[in-house]
C-alpha cells in the first residue's frame, strides 16, 4: 500500500519492509531501498498511482545492502538501466546478498521472540531467499549531497553494516534512517525506536554510537522514516534516546 508520509515522499510497506519514493516537481523519482523481490510489482503500481512511469525513476539509493533492501535492485538496474548508489563498504554484500556480518546466531531468535515468526515468514514469502546480487554501483560519499531527486545529504551511520548511511532531505525535513534506527525489529517483533538485533547487525556497539550522528538533523518536527516500522514524528533526539534505552539484543 502506498502512502505519502512527508512532502513528496511516499512509502511502500510490504512484508514488514519499507521502500520510499521521493518525487520532484520535474517528474523524476528516487527510490530509497528496494525491498524484497515481490516488491517489484508493487513498485510498478505505486508509480502508476503517482502518475509516473518506470522511465521516471532517475536513481536508487541503498542505505545498505542487506537482502531485504536490495530485492528489486538487480531488476531496476538490468531492465530499466537505473543507476544505483551505495557506500563502498557494502558493495561486497550487494554482490553476495547472504554474505554479511552479524553478531548473533539467527536461528535462536524465533525461539526467544515468537512474535518474529510471522514477520520472518512474510519476508520469506516475499522472496527473502531468492535475492539476486547487484554490481556496478555508484559510490555514496558521506557528508556529500547526491545528484538525485530530493538532493539527499548522506550521513554515515555504520554498525548495522559497515557501510550503512542515512539520508537527510533538508527541504522536506525528513530523515531516512534505513536500519540505523527502526521502529520495528523483524528479529524480535518489538516496536518503537531501536537498533536492529544482533541477528542482522554487524556491530551493535558501533550502531549505538552512530545514533549520535542523527541528532544534529533534528529540527523538532523532523519526520523519521525507518527501514522497518512506522514513521516517527516524536523527534529524532527522543527516538535516539529510546533506542539507547532498548539497547542491543
Amino acid at each position: 500500500m502506498l502512502s505519502e508520509v512527508a512532502d513528496r515522499v511516499h512509502r511502500i510497506e510490504h512484508a514488514y519492509v519499507n521502500v520510499y519514493l521521493v518525487t520532484d516537481d520535474d517528474g523524476r523519482v528516487l527510490v530509497v531501498d528496494t525491498g524484497l523481490p515481490a516488491t517489484w510489482d508493487l513498485l510498478g503500481q505505486a508509480l502508476r498511482d503517482l502518475g509516473r512511469r518506470p522511465s521516471d525513476i532517475a536513481a536508487v539509493v541503498l542505505t545498505h545492502a542487506h537482502f531485504d533492501h536490495t530485492g528489486s535492485a538487480a531488476a531496476l538496474q538490468s531492465r530499466l538501466g537505473v543507476p544505483i548508489w551505495l557506500h563502498d563498504e557494502d558493495t561486497t554484500i550487494a554482490a553476495h546478498p547472504y554474505r554479511y556480518a552479524h553478531e548473533n546466531v539467527r536461528a535462536m531468535y524465533p525461539l526467544r521472540y515468537p512474535a518474529s515468526l510471522r514477520i520472518l515468514a512474510s519476508m520469506v514469502s516475499a522472496g527473502a531467499l531468492r535475492v539476486r546480487g547487484v554490481k556496478g554501483l555508484r559510490h555514496v560519499e558521506p557528508g556529500g549531497t547526491l545528484p538525485v531527486p530530493g538532493a539527499p545529504h548522506v550521513i554515515f551511520t555504520p554498525g548495522h553494516t559497515f557501510g550503512h548511511c542515512a539520508l537527510h532531505l533538508p527541504d522536506r525535513d525528513v530523515l531516512l534512517t534505513g536500519d540505523a534506527l527502526v521502529t520495528l525489529d523483524p528479529y524480535t517483533g518489538r516496536r518503537g525506536p531501536q537498533i536492529i538485533a544482533g541477528a542482522a547487525t554487524a556491530d551493535s556497539s558501533l550502531a549505538l554510537v552512530s545514533l549520535d550522528r542523527l541528532v544534529p538533523y533534528d529540527s523538532g518536527s523532523t519526520t523519521l522514516l525507518p527501514g522497518h516500522g512506522e514513521p516517527w514524528t516524536g523527534g529524532v533526539a527522543d527516538a535516539v534516546e529510546r533506542a539507547r534505552t532498548v539497547g542491543a539484543h
